[in-house]
C-alpha cells in the first residue's frame, strides 16, 4: 500500500476530488440548464427522432462537462493525462446515454424491490431522484478514471 503522504498518492486525491466537483457542476448544468425541453421529452422516443433527441443532449451535455472539466484542472495547473479525461467522459456519455433511456432505471429499482418508488410521483418523483443518484454514481466512476489513468 501506498504511502498516504506520498506526492502522486495526493495528487491523485486531489485530482480526483476537483474532477468530481467539476463533473458534479456540469452534470447539473448539462441536465437542467443545458437540455432543451425537446431533448428531455424525445430522449425517450424510439427511432430516430428519439436518437436525436438523446445525441443532443448528450452532446451538449458533454461539451458542458468538458469545458468545466479541462478548464478546471487547467487553471489549476493539475497533471491530468488526455487518456484519463477521454476515459472519464467517455464513461459518463455512454452510462448517461443508458440511464436517460429511463426503463434501465425502472429496471434498477424493480431489482432492488423498489417497483412503488419507481412509479411514484407525489410527493416526489421515484424516477428522477433515482436517476440523478445513479447518473452521480457513474460521474464518481469517471471522476476516479480521471484521477487514475
Amino acid at each position: 500500500m501506498p504511502d498516504a503522504l506520498d506526492p502522486r498518492v495526493l495528487t491523485r486525491c486531489v485530482l480526483f476530488l476537483v474532477a468530481l466537483a467539476a463533473l458534479v457542476v456540469s452534470h447539473q448544468l448539462g441536465d437542467h440548464v443545458i437540455q432543451t425541453d425537446h431533448q428531455a421529452g424525445g430522449k425517450t422516443e424510439p427511432g430516430s427522432a428519439g436518437l436525436r433527441a438523446m445525441l443532443g443532449h448528450l452532446l451538449g451535455y458533454h461539451a458542458t462537462a468538458a469545458a468545466i472539466l479541462v478548464g478546471t484542472v487547467t487553471l489549476l495547473e493539475l497533471p491530468v493525462t488526455v487518456l484519463g479525461v477521454a476515459a472519464g467522459l467517455t464513461f459518463s456519455a455512454v452510462t448517461h446515454g443508458v440511464l436517460d433511456r429511463r426503463w434501465p432505471v425502472r429496471a434498477i429499482l424493480r431489482a432492488v424491490g423498489s417497483g412503488r418508488f419507481a412509479e411514484a410521483t407525489e410527493p416526489i418523483c421515484g424516477m428522477y431522484l433515482a436517476d440523478q443518484a445513479l447518473h452521480q454514481g457513474a460521474l464518481f466512476v469517471s471522476a476516479l478514471l480521471v484521477a487514475t489513468l
